[in-house]
């Protein structure tokens, strides 16, 4: 079961071999598990299989140059990059495997591999005896000191004729490996809990105020704390998003709800994640009837919610903690005083506004601690909620 692919942002590049016929299949697949797809192509790949079948089993218009007009005024080339999560050459020739070996950068696919900060793998198809050649094998162990996974090649009859290694693996297979890639294992035996979304304050029955938080953040670092290893409970208010596959929900409404399911867990865990963007206030006395319009000024009267992050940072054993700072002014200021006062491990300090944070699919953060400034650019919540696990499983181990 392939359940480490979804959302992920999966760039597919064909290179001009014979197996490309499988590529389609192998899209399919990729989409099925969760993957969103899209296809580059070399202008050999298009000798076996067409853009067209490519677009329709990804749902995407295929990228197929360099010196594109309409792609650059939408997804260029360098977006494009920014945007994999994994960039997955399948098939990859004994051609590519050369010019990507030696850093060229001569068309659309090979430019993709050299701008994007994203892992690379390539499946490599070929003749068994081109496979098995000195200069291929010397290309084989440049890619690999380069970062570069290579899956594959399998063993048996090719298209030639010949049997032996250079087959490209079946899609079945690729797509357990390219599942597995997006396991890291990091976080293996830990216990995470994680505070999500926002927090809703009833004044009457029909009437709450809150905030704009969607929890998109925090369920994304709990999908990757996931495939991170770890076992992972969502403390959620009320959102709109899809719960994470294998984590452990605990729905909530209220900042006092909230509160109450932290400290009635937080014992069980390792590490917590205060994500949530929580009331900081309440109504003193919530109407049991609608409370109905009048002339002139409605007062209500607020009283303080619990800090949760604050009350697990008092506690005399508490967990790893990390807490979420969203500003308008003063970021940085504003979260060191924060971590400081809250006693936390880090502190993850974002603005808001301006395309990132609450309610956007993307987001820019620094991440401070103990002798840590460091800055995260803008990327979408999920790349970034993976990079986060990885800062917070390093620290914690520490």
């Amino acid at each position: 079961m392939a359940r480490f692919l979804t959302n992920k942002h999966i760039l597919l590049g064909i290179t001009g071999s014979i197996a490309a016929y499988k590529s389609a299949d192998l899209v399919r697949r990729l989409r099925e598990a969760g993957a969103i797809v899209r296809v580059a192509m070399t202008e050999n790949a298009k000798q076996f299989i067409t853009p067209l079948t490519m677009q329709a089993v990804s749902g995407f218009p295929v990228h197929d140059h360099l010196f594109d007009s309409a792609a650059e005024a939408a997804m260029g080339h360098i977006e494009l990059a920014r945007w994999a999560d994994l960039i997955l050459i399948a098939p990859a020739t004994a051609d590519f495997m050369a010019r990507l070996a030696t850093g060229m950068a001569d068309d659309l696919l090979t430019t993709l591999c050299l701008a994007t900060k994203a892992p690379i793998a390539l499946a490599p198809a070929m003749n068994q005896g081109m496979w098995r050649a000195t200069l291929t094998q010397e290309n084989e162990a440049r890619l690999k000191k380069s970062g570069v996974i290579l899956l594959g090649p399998a063993e048996g009859d090719q298209a030639c004729g010949d049997v032996g290694p250079g087959r490209m693996m079946e899609p079945a297979d690729l797509l357990q490996k390219v599942n597995e890639l997006f396991r890291t294992g990091t976080l293996a035996g830990c216990r995470v809990l994680i505070t999500a979304g926002p927090t809703h304050e009833a004044i009457d029955p029909v009437r709450y105020f809150s905030n704009n938080s969607s929890g998109k953040m925090g369920y994304a670092l709990a999908e990757a704390a996931r495939e991170a290893g770890a076992a992972v409970t969502l403390v959620s208010g009320p959102v709109q998003q899809k719960p994470p596959a294998g984590v452990t929900m605990l729905p909530v409404v209220s900042a006092q709800e909230m509160y109450a399911a932290v400290m009635r867990n937080i014992g069980e865990y390792d590490i917590f994640l205060a994500v949530a963007a929580v009331s900081d206030y309440r109504s003193q006395t919530i109407a049991t009837q609608k409370i109905h319009k009048t002339d002139g000024l409605m007062s209500i009267s607020l009283e303080r919610n619990p800090d949760i992050a604050a009350s697990v940072g008092a506690l005399p054993d508490h967990p790893f903690i990390v807490g979420f700072a969203a500003e308008t002014e003063n970021v940085i200021e504003s979260a060191m005083q924060k971590r400081q006062r809250k006693n936390l491990d880090l502190i993850v300090a974002n603005r808001v506004g301006d395309g990132v944070g609450m309610g956007s699919d993307d987001n820019e953060v620094t991440v401070l601690g103990e002798e840590l400034t460091l800055h995260l650019p803008k990327t979408t919540k999920q790349k970034l909620a993976r990079e986060l696990i990885a800062i917070i499983a390093e620290r914690f181990k520490k």
